[in-house]
């Protein structure tokens, strides 16, 4: 087979289910055959409003599979092997990717963005990229070692939190991801806030009976209650909205740490007295971004997700609320950016009759 079948994003909105070239893995490269590839919330305004770096693109960079092919020296990996991929290929001669910060580089190629990624029924990656998926880890949760990897990324950039209150605004996928984390990194308490009723159902389905919603309690003034009246030692921005990160910044005890972690929604404008209780408390501001791989296999934020689920520590399934054929992936996007239905975790499944 020459062919494949994708979802190619020719310009804002317009997305075809079409026939295009099956790629072929050149040196170094593996042919990988999508088990699954996650739906990320950047991939709606990346398909909507913003576009991808040119057109037509094939979009999805969280996704997980098999092996199909290999090229020449390859020799790590076999048909067969079941693989998630890190999507984004650094340059490897920049200063950050000389230090294994590949997340860094200043030079470096997405897939899913910058070249075509996985709303297709194969995509090709360097060798480098592939991890194994463990015995007992099903496609489906492999395909979600991405967004978790970047959730414990941005917990770990917090540093220690054993013992410590953690606070996350935003219980979508990723927010509720940092909660899973902070509560196996021994955190004291984990208090999540959303607007939406069904994701705070869905926390507490997780054991988070810290759980509430914004819109009937002052988050703030929660978190001081749970607290002493001290704040939360780690606050994490997962919403990408104003009021939330004001209230993050709010809710920060003294010295503790807030992490920015939502993509931005819009401009904030910060209060001359939050900016003045902020520095008064001494608070850490912590960016995050991506997360941390190694290309030779060493521990990294890739495979503690994936030895975390093949333990059972990390509990993705129950984050799945569809699966979609990738046919009808267009659909399932436009659903997701017009809010028509509720939706947490969105897989779409090449091999799924429509």
């Amino acid at each position: 087979m020459s062919e494949m079948q994708a979802q190619v994003l020719h310009a804002l909105g317009d997305m075809r289910y079409e026939t295009v070239p099956k790629p072929r893995p050149g040196e170094g490269e593996v042919l990988v055959q999508i088990g699954y590839c996650g739906v990320c919330g950047s991939d709606i305004p990346r398909t909507f409003v913003k576009g991808t770096y040119h057109f037509p693109t094939i979009i999805g960079h969280e996704f997980a599979g098999t092996v199909a092919d290999v090229g020449p020296d390859v020799e790590a990996f076999r048909v067969g092997d079941r693989v998630a991929v890190f999507p984004l290929i650094w340059c490897g001669r920049c200063n950050a990717c000389e230090q294994g910060k590949y997340a860094q580089c200043i030079d470096y190629d997405y897939l899913g963005s910058r070249s075509d990624g996985a709303f297709a029924e194969y995509v090709v990656a360097p060798q480098q990229n592939l991890v194994p998926v463990p015995s007992g880890v099903s496609l489906a949760e492999a395909a979600m070692t991405e967004p978790a990897a970047v959730a414990l990324h941005a917990i770990r950039r917090a540093g220690d939190v054993v013992g410590e209150t953690v606070a996350v605004f935003g219980a979508g996928p990723i927010g509720l991801m940092v909660a899973q984390w902070a509560r196996i990194m021994g955190a004291a308490q984990v208090i999540l806030f959303d607007i939406v009723p069904e994701k705070i159902e869905m926390a507490k389905t997780l054991g988070f009976d810290l759980a509430y919603n914004s819109l009937n309690v002052d988050p703030v003034q929660r978190i001081e209650s749970l607290s002493a009246e001290q704040g939360a030692h780690v606050t994490v921005e997962g919403a990408g909205v104003p009021q939330t990160l004001l209230q993050a910044i709010a809710a920060t005890r003294r010295s503790g740490r807030m992490v920015l972690l939502g993509n931005p929604a819009a401009d904030v404008t910060l209060p001359a007295a939050l900016i003045s209780q902020a520095m008064r408390r001494e608070i850490v501001i912590l960016g995050t971004w991506n997360s941390d791989f190694s290309a030779a296999g060493n521990s990294d934020d890739w495979r503690t997700v994936l030895d975390a689920l093949a333990n059972k520590q990390l509990q993705l399934a129950p984050l799945i609320t569809h699966t979609i054929p990738l046919a009808k992936a267009f659909e399932a996007l436009t659903m997701m950016n017009e809010g028509q239905t509720l939706y947490a975790k969105v897989l779409i499944q090449p091999d799924l009759d429509c």
